[in-house]
């Protein structure tokens, strides 16, 4: 379990974390977001012990990093998948890991075998792709089989096949009652992944809730019908609190009553429906409506846009 509590991080003037208080718990994927300058990256070198806090407390399992007789066998982390000597086999660099920590080398082959880097392990390092080098991350992650997992964008650089594996990887890894933690700015795979999200934005909280409720925020209260008699259902449902637009023949789109509810409607009154469909936000859209204030570097609008302003 990580657990911070009023955490803040000053650089001079600037503030890169703002009192930031947040539990991550084992047994699930917890997802970490936030745009770019949120903090997410400050946050994360502060539950590592790699920056001293301006002020609040952090801790793994009940104590802070360094505080840990052995912290590769209880936290496993993924920063910067490139932090490794180039010049070093995949299978030295693990080597040299597990050595300094007492891990036996047998691990080293089982990580090895685990990220799928055996038929490469005898290559240099430097000379890997992006995506072998975030599975050597990943490997150095596991290597000490701890209890806790930081990664931060752990899918950058990995081909579909490469997603796919570090996705059910994380979830299998969450099943044995692991802690969790990750970031990443692919909110289709977040989607997928996670259960529980920590979204943060200027340094500072924004939600901690689940991906269900954090969509559901985000997401208006309104439902698509298809129907060969939409007039007659529109004259069925129109009603106080009640709003209907029609995009095309045949389609309804209902804000106020629930699905359940116009369902029923249809069936009493021997209304033919083709589909009645909530419709919800995706994570993405729920995240750019939530983060929107918070959003610290943002491109310039079109030409258009600048003039609209």
């Amino acid at each position: 379990m990580i657990e911070a509590r009023g955490l803040t991080k000053r650089y001079g003037d600037k503030t890169a974390v703002d009192d930031l208080s947040f539990t991550v718990r084992p047994g699930i994927v917890t997802g970490f977001l936030g745009p770019n300058g949120a903090g997410k990256s400050t946050t994360m070198r502060m539950i590592l012990g790699l920056d001293r806090p301006s002020a609040g407390t952090v801790t793994i399992n009940g104590r802070g990093y360094a505080q840990h007789p052995a912290p590769l066998h209880e936290v496993g982390a993924l920063l910067e998948a490139k932090a490794i000597h180039t010049g070093r086999t995949a299978h030295n660099h693990l080597l040299a890991l597990a050595s300094t920590t007492g891990i036996p080398r047998t691990r080293v082959e089982e990580v090895i075998d685990l990220v799928g880097l055996r038929s490469v392990a005898r290559k240099r390092a430097g000379g890997f792709s992006l995506g072998m080098g975030q599975r050597l991350g990943i490997a150095s992650a596991l290597l000490g089989d701890p209890t806790t997992l930081l990664l931060d964008e752990p899918v950058n650089g990995l081909d579909p096949e490469g997603i796919l594996w570090i996705r059910n990887l994380l979830k299998s890894l969450a099943a044995e009652g692991r802690t969790v933690f990750v970031s990443s700015h692919l909110m289709s795979e977040m989607a997928q992944t996670a259960e529980h999200l920590i979204v943060i934005g200027r340094g500072r909280l924004i939600a901690d809730t689940t991906v269900e409720e954090f969509i559901q925020r985000a997401s208006s209260n309104t439902v698509k019908v298809r129907s060969p008699q939409a007039s007659k259902l529109r004259d069925l449902l129109i009603g106080p609190d009640v709003a209907i637009a029609s995009s095309e023949a045949g389609i309804l789109e209902v804000t106020g009553l629930s699905s359940d509810q116009i369902g029923q409607t249809a069936a009493d009154h021997g209304v033919t429906l083709y589909e009645l469909a909530p419709q919800q936000a995706s994570l993405e859209e729920a995240f750019m409506e939530l983060t929107s204030d918070s959003v610290e570097y943002r491109a310039p609008g079109r030409p258009e846009e600048r003039t609209a302003a």
